[in-house]
């Protein structure tokens, strides 16, 4: 039997694999070039209480703590006990299904994840990542979960179908057993024992006139996003026509630091400066050198605060210390131009404060966390000590940005989607930022990769059961995987001066490890969205690629890109 995922995310690519490991074969469908989606851009790391990895730092957390933190933030509560009385069970299985879920990428795909950061509203440290040697934890453990997947249609038993827009359901007596999807203009149909929908939220309606967000929050369309373009809640329209209801949809989670490129002031896309920076202890200041927020607060709190002080621009710091907590964000943003490295001083400087200003600024918050009497009621500090004689801290101006959709399709415990009348539709799940009523009225820094995740197995678990239980027809029949064909490095020498005058959106051509590209029209299509080529237009890009990358990634998903080598250079295989 054979189940339908739409959407190539970390939720898709989990549901997919719990489909296989059931028997199933799987069909993926996703409108975007490459598979991965926004899951990749997640730089915080994945939550897990009660883990081996926090058994092993001597964490003493829980299921039922965590639990309790999601529903306050989902609530609204801070303190008290108030979130007793609301029925939360999509809550309560995000938090207790988050250690099987950490152990689950652990044992079967090789991941480390082998420390963990505190991230604002967590009671304990739980929100995982790779230490030594890790990136980014959505690439990392999203690219190794779609390798895997792979090499399942190298077998025979799992294919994936690339810019391929999914428009309609099919249903027959009532159930789910297909969908009709359009690809380079021609129109197709796809049967299977069962759907599951991992499509992704709306987050990037604020780049788009009569998106799902103008009609549903228009107070946010003023703000940048870091959505892909993908992110428009296609799957919201199509699921009308088996009467999907809606879940939480007016919560749009706004992330208080969306990176400014200095270059790139008024981009309408933009990086994400990872919660964990502030968990390693960064401070947040605004335009007169002040703290003005306890910055480990939930995200929906930090960002209102910022908004009502309205004393940008804002800066992230990190001292050299917090900085060397997590060296690799700081190295990666630098190389991406949005964060600078500096002394104290020149930091006072460029601020335009006095250096004894700053100076009290900094002292007074080393005075606080010595004595834990935090004016913004902070509880953990890191990072210490904090001073303009500093002589490495990393600056990046930050601002609130459109981040997050917690609603959408609205889902039971089993993850299947539920009508407007609250009954199950037949044959059809959903999981991933695609769903509504899991994270409330704000999500939790980490809850994102946890709620790919736990609902993509849960949802793939139960879209399998179904397909088989109904033995509805659907087959794989052929595998066109994300690309093909070697790179045809060597075939031109160029200058790196003649690299240089490609350095427009119109014409822009990067080096990587030797190798020309154009990637002039693969832009649009990088996961990471046109800004991250187009920094590095007309220049060398492969200490940056080479943080982020495998070495078969050109090969695999962009061989056409590749020109020729630049003079000099011996040609990598890629």
């Amino acid at each position: 039997m054979s189940v339908i995922v739409i959407g190539g995310g970390l939720s898709g690519v989990s549901a997919a694999h719990t489909a296989l490991d059931l028997g199933c074969t799987v069909t993926m469908i996703d409108k975007s070039a490459f598979l991965g989606g926004n899951s990749t851009k997640a730089t915080s790391g994945m939550n897990g209480s009660a883990t081996r990895t926090q058994k092993a730092m001597g964490i003493p957390d829980t299921n039922e703590i965590f639990e309790r933190d999601t529903v306050r933030s989902a609530c609204g509560k801070k303190t008290g006990d108030a979130w007793k009385a609301h029925k939360y069970s999509l809550g309560k299985i995000i938090a207790h299904n988050s250690g099987p879920g950490i152990h689950w990428l652990q044992d079967n795909f090789g991941l480390k994840l082998d420390t963990v950061e505190r991230l604002g509203g967590h009671s304990h440290p739980r929100t995982h990542r790779t230490g030594v040697g890790g990136k980014f934890p959505g690439m990392e453990i999203t690219y190794t979960l779609i390798e895997a997947l792979e090499e399942q249609c190298k077998k025979g038993r799992a294919e994936i179908i690339t810019r391929a827009k999914v428009n309609r359901l099919i249903v027959e007596n009532g159930k789910v057993v297909g969908v009709g999807y359009t690809q380079k203009g021609k129109d197709y149909e796809k049967r299977a024992g069962a759907v599951v929908v991992c499509s992704g939220g709306y987050a990037a309606g604020g780049l788009f006139k009569d998106s799902i967000l103008q009609k549903i929050r228009p107070d946010l369309m003023g703000f940048s996003t870091t959505n892909g373009t993908h992110c428009t809640g296609d799957a919201l329209v199509f699921s009308e026509s088996v009467d999907a209801a809606g879940k939480d949809l007016e919560h749009v989670q706004v992330h208080p630091t969306g990176l400014i490129n200095p270059k790139m002031p008024n981009a309408k896309t933009l990086f994400l400066a990872a919660e964990a920076l502030r968990g390693a202890g960064g401070l947040l200041l605004d335009r007169e050198g002040n703290r003005f927020v306890d910055e480990l607060q939930t995200r929906d709190y930090v960002s209102g605060v910022m908004i009502k002080h309205d004393k940008a621009p804002y800066r992230l710091v990190l001292s050299s210390k917090a900085s060397e907590h997590i060296s690799w964000h700081c190295r990666h943003y630098t190389g991406r131009g949005v964060m600078k490295n500096m002394t104290g001083t020149e930091l006072a400087k460029e601020m335009g404060v006095s250096v004894s200003h700053l100076e009290e600024t900094f002292s007074t918050y080393n005075k606080i966390a010595a004595n834990n009497n935090c004016p913004y009621n902070k509880k953990y500090f890191k990072g210490l000590p904090y001073g303009t004689s500093d002589p490495s801290v990393h600056v990046a101006v930050v601002t609130p940005v459109v981040h997050y959709a917690m609603g959408g399709i609205e889902i039971n415990d089993d993850g299947n989607v539920v009508d407007k009348k609250g009954k199950a539709v037949q044959g059809y799940y959903a999981a991933g930022e695609v769903t509504g009523g899991v994270h409330g009225k704000n999500r939790l820094g980490g809850s994102a990769l946890l709620e790919c995740v736990v609902f993509g197995r849960l949802s793939g678990e139960n879209a399998a059961k179904f397909a088989l239980a109904n033995s509805t027809a659907g087959s794989i029949t052929a595998s066109n995987g994300q690309g093909s064909g070697a790179a045809a490095g060597g075939a031109k020498v160029y200058s790196m001066e003649e690299v240089a005058k490609h350095n427009t959106e119109k014409d822009c051509w990067v080096v990587v490890n030797g190798q020309v590209l154009d990637v002039t029209e693969f832009m649009e299509d990088h996961p990471g969205g046109a800004m991250a080529l187009f920094t590095f237009a007309g220049k060398d890009a492969s200490e940056e690629f080479n943080m982020l990358h495998d070495a078969n990634v050109i090969e695999k998903y962009a061989s056409e890109c590749v020109l020729g080598t630049v003079a000099g250079a011996k040609a990598s295989k890629l």
